[in-house]
Order: structure tokens, then sequence, then C-alpha cells
């Protein structure tokens, strides 16, 4: 028997040439490992960056909201200072204008309105005192004329007091002299008599 060796089947020399280029381009468990870790390493590193981002975007776009929380309430403050400066800023001319008018109802009171002669003055009269009236009421003056009315306090300043079998206490019998408000605020009060219980009676109010 010959001891020279057989040669090798050209096929299974392909085959195990095959295999050890696949064990070759196969990466070892630990390579795989390795490289693993490095990308849950990155994966982490961005996620950390992503969140402190977000951290950074959320604390700014809470600054931004306070800030324009601040210049909201500021522009408002400024508006409610610029409508109180513009309803009150005629106070005190209002207040220089009232004897002016006060004159002009005394003249009413006394002219002799049956006397042909005057009654074209008289007219001219009550004709500026309506257009005088209309003209600060265009600006928030209100009159007040509390005649028949409940006495009030804040509103009214009782001159005197006397008795009435016919009002109830405390009602304003006459307005000596009108008062005037400005936007709702008082400019002068009301000078009046204020009706009193009769001596005797019962005075259901009290």
């Amino acid at each position: 028997m010959s001891n020279e060796q057989q040669p090798q089947d050209p096929q299974q020399q392909d085959i195990s040439q095959q295999d050890a280029e696949q064990q070759q381009a196969q990466p070892s468990a630990q390579e795989e490992t390795v490289v693993l870790t490095a990308e849950q390493q990155r994966i982490e590193e961005l996620e950390k960056a992503l969140a402190e981002v977000q951290a950074q975007l959320d604390e700014q776009k809470d600054s931004v909201m306070r800030a324009i929380a601040n210049a909201d309430n500021t522009r408002k403050r400024a508006e409610g200072e610029i409508d109180k400066a513009r309803k009150f800023a005629l106070e005190r001319f209002a207040n220089d204008l009232l004897p002016v008018v006060d004159n002009l109802e005394r003249a009413l009171l006394v002219a002799d309105v049956e006397n042909e002669a005057v009654k074209p003055l008289v007219e001219g009269v009550e004709l500026t005192h309506k257009s005088f009236l209309a003209s600060v009421e265009k600006f928030g003056v209100k009159v007040i004329d509390p005649q028949g009315e409940a006495f009030n306090p804040e509103l009214h300043q009782a001159m005197s007091m006397q008795e009435s079998a016919e009002l109830a206490p405390n009602t304003v019998m006459a307005v000596m002299q009108k008062g005037y408000e400005l936007n709702g605020r008082l400019l002068r009060p009301a000078m009046v008599m204020v009706s009193k219980a009769a001596e005797g009676s019962v005075d259901t109010q009290a």
C-alpha cells in the first residue's frame, strides 16, 4: 500500500476556505460587547445633552412668559393712571366753573319773567345755562339735585332740619345749592334742608 497523501477534493477545499473567511469576518462576542457599550454611551451622552437643552429652553420660556406678564401689568397700570389723570384733570377747572353756574341759576330765580322788557334777557340766560351744563356734562360733570329724595350724607350736606307732617323724616325738602360730581367723584355736596318728624308724631324711620 502506498503512503502517498491523496489529493484533497477541490470542493471540500473551497468549503473550508469559506468557513475560515466567515470566522475571520465575524467579530467575537467581546468585540460586539465593546461596540454596543460605546453606542450606548454615545446615546446616553446625546440624551443628557438633549435634556440639558430642553431644560434651558423651559427656563428661557418661563423667563419670556414672566417678562410678557410684567410688561402687560405695566401697560395696564400705565393705562389706568392715564385714564385716572384724564378723568380728574379737569377737577380744579370744574370747581372754578361751579360759581358761574350758581350765578346763572340765581339770576333765573330772581328774574321777572312777566316783564316783557327783560324776557329776552331771561331767555338768553336760560339758553346760556343749558348750554353750559351740556358742555360740562360731556366731560363727566353731573348735577346733584336731590329735591324730594332721601338724604344721603355722602352726597348731601344738611344745612337745616324742619318738621314736616307730609314728608317722611330725612327727606330733602329743599335744595339751597346744587351739588356736582365729576366721573362719579364728588366735587361739591348739595346743600339741603332735611325734614324731620313733627312733634307728637311717631318716627317710623327710627
